[in-house]
């Protein structure tokens, strides 16, 4: 029936699985809507946690939707909200099925840098609401590997850790690291994009 305007705070979302277990898909940060997922078949799909103290702003969807309908310009922008939330979903697909460990954690907080940075926000100097086992979760990564590799990045100069704390302190080696392994991962899996 509504979709979520995240103002403050974070989320994260996540399925369960048939042994309870939680797999997480997705965190959500401010300026972001929750909630699309239920928009096929008016029923959410995932469970969405506020990872710190939030605020969510509810938008009744028919309203959202008469809106979209009387307002060109807000139809073009869900469009391109979803369009946003499906690329991400297959990034974060590609990182799964073919990244080395090193390469998902630095695409990951790559992302999360672009996402605040698109917001207004800091980009190379910000607190991760969520923990190092959601993180893991999310990259299907053991805790132990986001830690040694935090650890690896602080001792080569890219981040400077302090608990939840990150400095970007090297953006464009975090950026090659992201992007160099992911693209001779590709080269090597001889797949091909289809656009």
């Amino acid at each position: 029936k509504s979709v979520y305007a995240v103002r403050s705070g974070s989320f994260k979302t996540y399925l369960t699985n048939p042994d309870g277990t939680e797999q997480i898909i997705g965190f959500s940060l401010p300026g972001e809507l929750l909630g699309m997922d239920a928009i096929s078949e008016e029923r959410h799909s995932c469970t969405a946690k506020a990872l710190e103290t939030s605020n969510v702003c509810e938008i009744p969807f028919n309203r959202l939707e008469s809106l979209a309908l009387e307002i060109p310009s807000l139809h073009r922008q869900l469009l391109r909200l979803m369009s946003k939330e499906i690329q991400q979903d297959q990034n974060l697909m590609l990182l799964l099925a073919q990244m080395p460990a090193e390469t998902r954690l630095a695409s990951f907080l790559l992302g999360m840098s672009e996402r605040l940075s698109s917001r207004g926000y800091a980009a190379n100097d910000f607190n991760l609401s969520m923990s190092r086992g959601d993180i893991a979760n999310l990259l299907g990564m053991a805790v132990e590997t986001i830690s040694r590799l935090l650890t690896h990045f602080q001792d080569n100069g890219i981040l400077k850790v302090e608990r939840k704390h990150i400095t970007i302190l090297k953006l464009d080696v975090l950026r090659q690291l992201a992007t160099h392994c992911a693209s001779n991962s590709s080269d090597s899996s001889g797949s091909s994009q289809v656009s």
